[in-house]
């Protein structure tokens, strides 16, 4: 028991701090409408936090420059649709831009070994500066069906109503039987090869609780315009990026260079390589947040962005990336960042103040980075 409690410490503290906002809230944050924005609201979060890990894995090094990279490429997007261009012209040179960026800090931190703190600091006023020069200070307006409807539109069978969509529970129920077939047959496989595996009864409990969670969730989306694009958005991205850190070796060197990078270097892996890779697909995603931010609030200006690395950089610590990087999991910031989100809507919906809301995150970013820090001081990792 002792070990599953500190396995899943932070899916614990989510349950809890979800009933609490939920009794706090008088049971709005249960509401259709709220679960569903729940997602769409911190969309770039989840996308940014999966680039932000492997920033962090490679040794606690945070890239500070994603929120401007975001703005300038919501900003392109944004003018280019303005002067209409195609839709996916547009997205092409806002993604354009992004990877241009990330070619440049990586290079910068991996081959000419610019500190990343210095690097991305400078390019997070570089960036926010050239976004609002194409913005020429300005805010612009999308109204582009095309562009909108690539991020922002929902998924629904013909004839279905916007509060009674069954395909959202359809789609729950296939994918809740998927996961089961898939958990059973991964546990089987283990056992037949003789490596060690979860009791099935602790499987089992396991199962039964995901799947209640993704049936319900689908439920709640079918009464609210049924399944958005954008979840979709985060989950292909989502799904990537884990079976990446989990089941390559391309993801494996990330968490050695965090390791040991000396250690590393010396078994035939090239850090600089590692660094740019990191700081490259940080960009990308940070390129592809700012067209779903865009498209979401359906304007850009030159202050969108702000503190969005913050929200990022918070959502892989509270979940549980270590603050001396080499250790982390896309599912862990996934928590994180849900947890993150709660909050802040549970926050926005009770109504408490701005500046009391940073407190709360401020104190639970600390208490998750003690945690990490004491926990590893327990575990002769530092």
């Amino acid at each position: 028991m002792r070990s599953v409690v500190k396995k899943y410490t932070m899916v614990l503290a989510l349950v809890v701090v979800f009933l609490f906002f939920t009794a706090l809230t008088g049971g709005k944050l249960l509401l259709a409408q709220n679960i569903s924005n729940l997602l769409l609201q911190n969309a770039y979060v989840l996308i940014m936090a999966c680039g932000m890990l492997l920033c962090i894995l490679t040794g606690g090094n945070v890239d500070l420059s994603v929120g401007a990279t975001l703005c300038l490429s919501a900003a392109l997007a944004a003018k280019s649709l303005e002067a209409g261009m195609n839709p996916m012209l547009a997205v092409l040179i806002a993604i354009g831009a992004a990877l241009v960026i990330g070619v440049i800090q990586g290079y910068l931190v991996g081959y000419v070994h610019i500190p990343p703190f210095i690097c991305t600091l400078a390019g997070m006023f570089l960036y926010r500066g050239l976004a609002r020069v194409v913005l020429d200070s300005k805010t612009i307006s999308i109204s582009n069906e095309k562009f909108l409807n690539l991020f922002t539109s929902y998924i629904m069978f013909p004839g279905e109503k916007m509060k009674h969509c069954t395909s959202a529970l359809i789609i729950g129920i296939i994918i809740a039987a998927l996961i089961a077939v898939l958990m059973i047959g991964n546990r089987a496989k283990k056992v037949k090869q003789g490596y060690q595996a979860e009791s099935f009864a602790f499987m089992i409990a396991k199962l039964i609780i995901i799947d209640a969670l993704i049936i319900i969730y689908s439920w709640k989306l079918s009464q609210y315009k049924g399944i958005p694009v954008m979840l979709l958005w985060i989950l292909v991205i989502v799904l990537i990026f884990a079976f990446i850190t989990s089941s390559t070796v391309f993801g494996r060197y990330f968490y050695a260079v965090g390791g040991n990078e000396k250690a590393t270097k010396l078994s035939g892996i090239d850090p600089r390589r590692v660094y740019f890779w990191a700081y490259f697909l940080m960009s990308i995603l940070a390129g592809l947040s700012g067209l779903l931010v865009a498209a979401r609030i359906g304007s850009v200006d030159g202050n969108m962005g702000n503190t969005y690395e913050m929200d990022a950089i918070a959502s892989c610590f509270i979940g549980g990336a270590s603050a001396y990087g080499g250790s982390g999991s896309v599912s862990g910031i996934m928590v994180g960042a849900i947890l993150l989100g709660v909050i802040n809507q549970g926050m926005s919906i009770y109504g408490l103040p701005d500046q009391w809301q940073y407190v709360v995150k401020g104190l639970v970013l600390i208490i998750a980075v003690v945690f990490d820090v004491v926990s590893n001081k327990k575990a002769g990792k530092s």
